[in-house]
């Protein structure tokens, strides 16, 4: 079986969020379990000229857009033994940002279309076509409305997963003939609360809808998740998955990962100890190796919680703690944490800003991960954390819901709190704390077990290729 795996990011060319992780290592897993699967995004300019060294150009020709037609040329790469297709357009992507322009739906209506173009130029002929979220969501559209009649893609299945439906691609109906250039008959695939909706489109137009957790994929069928999307997912609940996503446990290995201070593992673990002073050393924190250091690593919006930590903030730093922050977003959020830094500076430190190598020093080096989002989708820093054997404090939300369980259950792997309170975050990170401070063995036990927890892609693999196969029953 051959997969086309369509995406607006993937590491390591392109990365805004946890999309660009999945795409670089859930193909991977499908190659190692013999299942063919190519990548195919856009050629941004911010694509690293190390990595463009690595290119090689394959074919060009022209793209329909509407009433008119674009330079569309196709570079190809190698990672591994997945292979990457590059759709180029100087138009459309050579600009600093992945995304975050006027054009935007211009610019993936482009994307869409030249990928389905592209196929029968480069001689791939997928099995399936896999498109992941809004920036994608026309490809299943634009598949049955232009190409199902050409015997090349008959047979073609489509699978179109919701990373996050906070973000739907929705428009105004102006596009529709201008941009689109669908045929009116179509309209009502697009059409949802008097505007056009991509990902509405990508649900209602592919063979099998998948999200990117089990409690997600439930989520999504009411009001409070759904982001006004939960009439049309409850009216395709027949093809509709959640599948848990993996990470790749080779590059987030703490054994061998180059950005640690020190390398440690689950059957090593003293160098963790040494992570941690490394850390309060470079961030200008008392080194104080028996401060319990907690961490939040993520976006500064109010889907991620972050009004819980600001409302109990002054009164969590009177504990025996240190606090580390990692992200970017919203003004008032970074202006509020870089205030509390100048009022705290020996107990907390706003790196407001996002660098991997930082992220990654920090989840080895501290105690903790808070993760208090409102709504996560599946989340991958909770997982990153645990194969770092940092033990995350969670809403018992989403993916983090799937994740982690509480240790008041023997079997646990961290903290949970059920109500998005911040008081009831509060309790949860106490008990955090009274564990660490009071319990130094069962700590040790429980950052062992974190350890332990297999977050690969190894069972949900399997349970795609099992859809996949699905399709052709």
């Amino acid at each position: 079986m051959d997969i086309l795996y369509i995406t607006s990011e993937a590491v390591p060319f392109a990365k805004t969020g946890g999309l660009a992780d999945v795409s670089g290592s859930l193909p991977k897993a499908f190659e190692e379990i013999g299942t063919h699967c190519r990548v195919v995004l856009p050629l941004y300019e911010s694509i690293p000229a190390k990595l463009r060294e690595t290119m090689h150009f394959l074919c060009h020709f022209q793209v329909p857009v509407a009433w008119r037609t674009q330079y569309c040329g196709v570079f190809e790469a190698k990672v591994g033994n997945v292979i990457y297709y590059f759709i180029d357009n100087e138009y459309y992507f050579k600009r600093p940002n992945c995304y975050g322009y006027y054009d935007e739906a211009e610019r993936f209506v482009f994307f869409a279309r030249a990928v389905l173009e592209m196929l029968p130029k480069i001689d791939f002929k997928p099995d399936i076509l896999h498109a992941n979220d809004w920036q994608t969501g026309l490809v299943p559209v634009f598949l049955n409305a232009f190409y199902r009649r050409v015997p090349f893609y008959e047979r073609m299945e489509t699978v179109f997963t919701v990373h996050n439906v906070e973000y739907q691609g929705k428009y105004g109906y102006e596009i529709y003939s201008d941009v689109l250039g669908l045929p009116e008959q179509l309209f009502h695939l697009l059409d949802f609360n008097q505007c056009l909706n991509f990902m509405k489109g990508a649900i209602i137009s592919s063979d099998a809808v998948t999200t990117v957790s089990p409690t997600y994929s439930h989520e999504l069928r009411y009001p409070d998740f759904s982001f006004g999307l939960d009439p049309v997912f409850n009216s395709i609940g027949y093809k509709l998955h959640g599948i848990l996503n993996g990470i790749n446990t080779e590059d987030y290995n703490p054994a061998t990962d180059p950005a640690l201070f020190k390398s440690y593992s689950v059957k090593a673990p003293q160098n963790k100890q040494a992570n941690k002073v490394a850390l309060q050393k470079m961030l200008g924190l008392p080194v104080d190796k028996n401060a319990f250091l907690l961490a939040y690593i993520g976006r500064l919006v109010p889907a991620k919680g972050i009004a819980l930590i600001q409302r109990i903030l002054e009164e969590l730093l009177n504990d025996s703690v240190q606090f580390v922050l990692l992200g970017t977003g919203e003004t008032t959020y970074e202006q509020y944490f870089h205030t509390m830094q100048e009022q705290h500076p020996n107990k907390m430190v706003a790196c407001l800003t996002f660098s991997e190598e930082l992220a990654r020093k920090i989840y080895a080096g501290a105690d903790a991960l808070l993760m208090p989002s409102r709504t996560e989708p599946c989340g991958l820093s909770q997982l990153i954390a645990l194969r770092y054997g940092t033990v995350p404090i969670v809403h018992q939300i989403g993916g983090l819901a799937d994740t982690v369980s509480d240790c008041g259950d023997v079997k646990g792997n961290g903290f949970t709190f059920k109500q998005f309170n911040a008081h009831d975050m509060l309790r949860a990170i106490r008990r955090a704390e009274g564990l660490f401070f009071d319990q130094p063995k069962d700590w040790a036990k429980l950052r062992e077990h974190a350890m332990q927890c297999d977050f690969s892609w190894k069972r949900s693999v399997l349970t795609y290729q099992k859809i996949y196969e699905g399709l052709f029953r």
